[in-house]
């Protein structure tokens, strides 16, 4: 069985393939890509694939947008941190997901249906669609419920300047404090507004409010300054670059 894996999270693409070993399926790992714009050159180039594994929020966007570009006929299986509301409408539209963190019994499960019948897990491109209208329609989050010693905080989103993550951990800094937040980087972001914050590389999300200026880095990518004082370095991957010089423009 010929793979490939459509993730921006190294830690998610770590787990998947100790979790697709022991899943005593043979299969051989074709490319990772973490990126709509790569997933998009990788299947315009008509290479064989039997499966892929495509989670749904992307380092320059929603999958979904792949298949607004090119036309995509190979059996997928999304996984994906979306909240209920996300989930229900996959069931509506019946399209199969494994919820992250993926667990080992719900992967055979896929792959064990997958076997059966491959074209059940060819999505539709209207369906595709639709799902990317109405998640383009979900209201975003306002406040943040954020750890503060051993106590937690209600604060407003437009308090961030920004958020990343280390050590397996997340966090979010306003202009006075750093704060810990009880979810995944990859979760966050699925429910920020994307006018206003932009995920500049796997690990970082910044602001629109926060940035100062953009100056050229090597291999074509941005190095961006905040207007708040801090250690961290900011580097928008090649990938990004483009849509967030676009993205600063709107």
């Amino acid at each position: 069985m010929q793979l490939l894996i459509i993730e921006d999270e190294p830690r998610a693409v770590r787990q998947l393939r100790s979790l697709l070993d022991a899943s005593g399926y043979d299969f051989n790992l074709l490319q990772v890509i973490d990126s709509v714009e790569e997933a998009v050159n990788w299947f315009r180039k008509g290479i064989a694939v039997d499966l892929v594994f495509m989670d749904i929020q992307l380092a320059d966007g929603l999958s979904f947008e792949i298949f607004e570009k090119v036309d995509v006929q190979t059996p997928i299986i999304f996984t994906t941190a979306f909240d209920q509301y996300t989930l229900q409408a996959f069931k509506v539209n019946s399209i199969d997901y494994l919820l992250k963190p993926v667990r080992q019994k719900d992967l055979n499960t896929a792959l064990a249906k997958y076997q059966k019948n491959h074209s059940l897990f060819i999505p539709q491109s209207d369906l595709l669609k639709s799902l990317l209208a109405q998640m383009q329609r979900e209201e975003y989050r306002n406040g943040m419920l954020v750890r503060d010693g051993k106590s937690q905080v209600q604060l407003p989103v437009q308090d961030f300047q920004y958020f990343f993550s280390k050590d397996s951990l997340t966090y979010g800094v306003t202009r006075q404090k750093r704060y810990l937040i009880e979810e995944t980087l990859d979760q966050l972001s699925a429910t920020l507004d994307p006018a206003h914050f932009f995920k500049i590389n796997r690990g970082q999300i910044l602001a629109k409010a926060a940035i100062y200026k953009i100056d050229p880095y090597f291999n074509h990518r941005s190095k961006v300054t905040l207007s708040m004082n801090t250690d961290e370095q900011f580097i928008v991957s090649r990938a990004r670059t483009s849509d967030f010089k676009s993205w600063l423009n709107r």
